[in-house]
């Protein structure tokens, strides 16, 4: 681990332990609003069927099932604030996820039509939800970015792991 430190091009050393913690702060924020989204719906799914237009087991067993997708969905932001440099490629994951839910959850929300007030609010709380992660996720990446190690074709030398810079 020592020697992948070492060998880190920094632009910035003096901000660099700064700006690293802010990423970090940052892609906490979105992992606790989604971990804290899936125990809820896990633990307590009763709360959660009627946003979805749904009732009985089956409504609860489905609303469990939207929990655990939110864990899966948790885990490159678990690896990206571990080390946003040195896992960037889980930042960049966590971004497209963050994107694709925002895109798939504007596409349903377009689909649904205006007597489903509920389910339209829902849909909508997770749209803002998304679009800020994005957002916060994107000045995660910006913040760490000039930090990354070498160009593209270039290796970091004893650990020989490719370095992909976007």
């Amino acid at each position: 681990m020592e020697a992948y430190r070492t060998q880190i091009k920094i632009k910035d050393p003096k901000h660099f332990g700064l700006r690293i913690g802010i990423a970090r702060l940052l892609v906490g924020i979105i992992t606790v609003f989604i971990l804290q989204a899936a125990f809820a719906f896990i633990f307590s799914p009763g709360g959660f069927v009627y946003a979805y237009e749904l009732s009985g087991a089956a409504g609860e067993a489905a609303v469990r099932g939207f929990g655990v997708l939110f864990l899966m969905w948790n885990v490159p932001y678990l690896f990206a604030i571990l080390d946003p440099v040195r896992y960037r490629l889980a930042l960049y994951f966590a971004m497209f996820t963050q994107l694709i839910g925002l895109i798939g959850v504007s596409c349903i929300f377009f689909t649904l039509s205006v007597e489903h007030v509920t389910l339209r609010n829902t849909n909508l709380r997770f749209i803002v939800f998304n679009a800020i992660g994005l957002l916060l996720l994107a000045i995660a990446y910006f913040l760490v970015k000039d930090s990354l190690p070498y160009k593209y074709g270039q290796t970091l030398g004893t650990n020989g792991r490719l370095n992909v810079r976007l």
